[in-house]
């Protein structure tokens, strides 16, 4: 454990505890973590996790402004719900973009656990974009990240962060059942 991976590991409790009670002050947290994380993933050879963590940085820059954009009267971010056919087109879409993801980092890098690896950054993006957005959903996916995360990590060695996404897939569902009240809210 560095102190790197343990000051991540604290931001990424702040940020997701944040986003489970819809406050928009879950990004200035979100923007600290990524930022470390791209370091730590980089040097255990996740490229596809240290990518991401770029990419989270840009998300979380739109969603800082779509949420101080989306708040309610009473200062809570109102949820969102996909219908059936988008459920399904985000799923097939992530399905793609895994398969086509995990290629390019077989064939082009030498990345540990390509397809692995791959696989949680390409979910990972889609439950961001969701949870950008405001829809419920978004704690499914990042169940499912969570759960396919947690051996990867172990195995690089990095068993505090494979602790946080411990954390972070009893967080999950905590948010799905605190997002799916403020639903009834609404």
């Amino acid at each position: 454990m560095s102190p790197l991976e343990l000051a991540a590991t604290l931001l990424g409790l702040a940020n997701i505890t944040l986003i489970i009670r819809r406050s928009v002050w879950n990004y200035p947290f979100a923007l600290a973590m990524v930022t470390i994380y791209a370091f730590i993933f980089w040097d255990a050879k996740l490229y596809s996790d240290a990518g991401l963590q770029v990419l989270f940085f840009l998300i979380n820059l739109y969603g800082w402004w779509s949420w101080s954009a989306n708040v309610a009267a009473e200062g809570a971010l109102q949820v969102e719900r996909l219908r059936p056919s988008g459920w399904a087109i985000w799923l097939g879409g992530s399905l793609i973009a895994n398969l086509a993801w995990g290629t390019l980092m077989w064939s082009l890098t030498d990345a540990s656990h390509p397809w692995w690896d791959g696989s949680i950054a390409m979910l990972s993006v889609a439950a961001q974009i969701l949870m950008t957005r405001r829809y419920l959903e978004n704690w499914l996916l990042w169940i499912a990240v969570n759960l396919i995360s947690i051996p990867l990590y172990l195995i690089k060695g990095l068993d505090l962060t494979a602790g946080l996404y411990g954390v972070f897939l009893i967080m999950a569902g905590w948010g799905l059942i605190e997002w799916r009240r403020a639903e009834g809210k609404a």
